[in-house]
């Protein structure tokens, strides 16, 4: 069964809105508030609720997984940490970019984001990779704005322009729970790096009241990889992407990330430690783990055959890597010619080439 991708059950979800079919269905995904109600989803369902307790939702876990963050949160570890990111705000270099921007006072850093938690949207989604959907789907929480801000972001409506609604940690905490209700198998937050310190906090909240599902940290792998340290234990599968393998080609097209490419590997090395080489388990679910998504792109730019050359010298060769064939130019694209048509199935098939001559042997090939 093939899954729509993110972008395409996002405007399914507009185009219902639009009939006026799935007004309810909208209310439900977008998790946001209508019409200036200041009663929001979340705390709608923390009603509905009330007398339920949150440990009793219907994903199904392994019998034998235990989420590392949990032993944090009775340790009081896990709320420790969140506090010592939430300083890290205050002249914020919470990603490679340092911008120093004193967010604890509303000011918004390159990011474009201010310490107030702003999300887009959660649901559970089928677009990701089969591992982390099963039957229940991943548990996303969209997070809004983005510190690496791609000319060619396919979700640059929520990334760049910031399409989302003030939410506060609690708010975030519930989603957590409801999404583990819905028999979602993962809690998987989308472009977090920005957003760390109220995912810390959230969770630790969450696991009060019962959460105990895997925490995906789905990133665009330009990370620290010290900020990266106080996650340990904190996140089981790290979901980074390794976008390019020359500083030039990152600078050009991701605003100026030169360091995009070592900053990256450092994460990336980082994140092994931690979590190790992602495997399924007896359900064919994946519960700890790097997964790693190379996104190939046209003429070249992506520096595909030096990506793989480096995670085969570095890393496991039964590390898990998506080679992904879905790029096509979205935002600002088409002012830079390179990068302005759609991948060919030849610069694609040349990629996986690279890939299996290089000696990996856990991809994720679409065909």
């Amino acid at each position: 069964m093939k899954y729509p991708s993110r972008r395409a059950f996002l405007q399914s979800c507009m185009s219902l809105m639009a009939s006026g079919i799935g007004a309810g269905f909208a209310s439900l995904f977008t998790g946001c508030r209508q019409n200036g109600d200041s009663t929001s989803l979340v705390d709608s369902f923390a009603h509905e609720d009330r007398n339920q307790s949150p440990a009793e939702g219907t994903a199904k876990i392994a019998p034998d997984f235990e989420p590392p963050y949990l032993a944090l949160h009775r340790s009081g570890e896990l709320k420790k940490r969140g506090d010592a990111l939430w300083r890290i705000m205050e002249n914020c270099r919470l990603c490679p970019r340092e911008c120093g921007t004193n967010r604890l006072k509303g000011n918004e850093g390159f990011c474009h984001a201010s310490s107030q938690l702003e999300i887009s949207s959660f649901h559970p989604h089928f677009g990701e990779e089969r591992p982390l959907v099963g039957n229940g789907g991943s548990g996303t929480v969209f997070l809004t704005n983005c510190p690496l801000r791609c000319v060619f972001c396919i979700n640059w409506e929520i990334n760049h322009a910031g399409i989302g609604s003030d939410r506060s940690i609690r708010d975030m905490a519930e989603m957590m729970l409801r999404l583990q209700k819905m028999g979602c198998h993962n809690i998987n937050v989308v472009t977090p790096t920005h957003y760390s310190p109220h995912i810390v906090l959230a969770v630790d909240k969450a696991a009060r009241k019962g959460l105990r599902l895997p925490i995906v940290y789905n990133t665009c792998g330009w990370e620290h990889p010290e900020i990266l340290k106080t996650l340990d234990g904190i996140v089981d599968i790290y979901l980074p992407d390794f976008k390019y393998s020359d500083g030039k080609m990152a600078k050009k097209y991701s605003s100026g990330a030169e360091t995009y490419p070592e900053m990256t590997q450092a994460s990336l090395l980082e994140m092994h430690r931690q979590v190790g080489v992602a495997k399924p388990a007896g359900d064919g679910l994946i519960y700890r783990g790097l997964m790693i998504r190379h996104l190939v792109m046209p003429n070249r730019v992506s520096g595909t055959k030096e990506v793989i050359a480096w995670i085969a010298e570095n890393l496991p060769g039964d590390t898990y890597v998506n080679i992904m064939s879905q790029y096509r130019p979205m935002h600002k694209a088409f002012d830079y010619p390179r990068i302005s048509r759609r991948l060919t199935p030849e610069e694609y098939e040349e990629a996986v080439g690279w890939a299996k001559e290089a000696g990996l042997t856990n991809l994720d090939i679409q065909g």
